[in-house]
């Protein structure tokens, strides 16, 4: 008998079978970069890709093939909403490396700060739980709340970081916070002009996050 002729869809599903594994080798050589923030972080009052984390995507993959940035910031975030958020937020980009930006919504409200300190102590378990490096941002908040509060505040993260061991950026915006020039009318978000400024601030500790997780090599 003569031998039977392959099927004209073979090559097809040859082909298609070798992008699938492509696709799926690629995906696994990429590193994530997950920024959970408030609005400092979400680029309140501007165009997305004016913001500093847009600017960091760009800038890290200039510098560091490889990683892509993710930006799950809220405007308005809390402590507790990211704590709510943090193992959803996980489980759906299984990222390399979590940087942790809040607590200034809280400051301003006056809210505990044991509270506050507590839920991101558990944002920082669940997140290093799942294998990522964690960094953490901190912010500050007008003298006008009072020294006790004030100082306790700043205090949330040199201990969070002293007991996690983790790469600590004391103060979001220490490099423009007497430039009022550098803000929005309502003087506490930053106007587009400033956030390549505050890029530069994170960027070192961005750095100290990703050095040792460089993407292996896609096939």
């Amino acid at each position: 008998m003569p031998q039977a002729s392959r099927k004209p869809t073979e090559p097809f599903v040859m082909i298609v079978a070798i992008c699938l594994l492509l696709i799926s080798a690629l995906a696994s050589a990429e590193q994530r970069l997950l920024v959970m923030g408030d609005s400092l972080s979400a680029a309140y009052g501007l165009r997305a890709e004016q913001g500093w984390v847009a600017l960091l995507q760009q800038r890290m993959t200039s510098e560091k093939s490889g990683w892509r940035v993710i930006n799950a910031s809220i405007s308005g975030e809390t402590t507790a909403g990211g704590v709510s958020r943090i193992d959803a937020e996980l489980a759906r980009h299984t990222p390399t490396a979590v940087l942790i930006e809040l607590g200034a919504n809280d400051g301003l409200r006056g809210l505990p700060l044991d509270i506050a300190k507590a839920n991101l102590d558990k944002m920082i378990v669940a997140a290093q739980a799942s294998g990522a490096k964690v960094g953490l941002i901190g912010i500050r908040i007008p003298p006008n709340y009072g020294p006790d509060y004030t100082n306790g505040f700043v205090s949330i993260y040199t201990d969070l970081a002293a007991r996690h061991s983790l790469p600590l950026l004391p103060f979001l915006l220490e490099p423009i916070a007497a430039d009022r020039e550098a803000f929005q009318a309502d003087n506490l978000h930053p106007t587009a002009e400033a956030q390549a400024q505050i890029l530069e601030h994170v960027w070192p500790l961005v750095e100290r996050m990703t050095q040792q997780t460089s993407p292996a090599s896609a096939p």
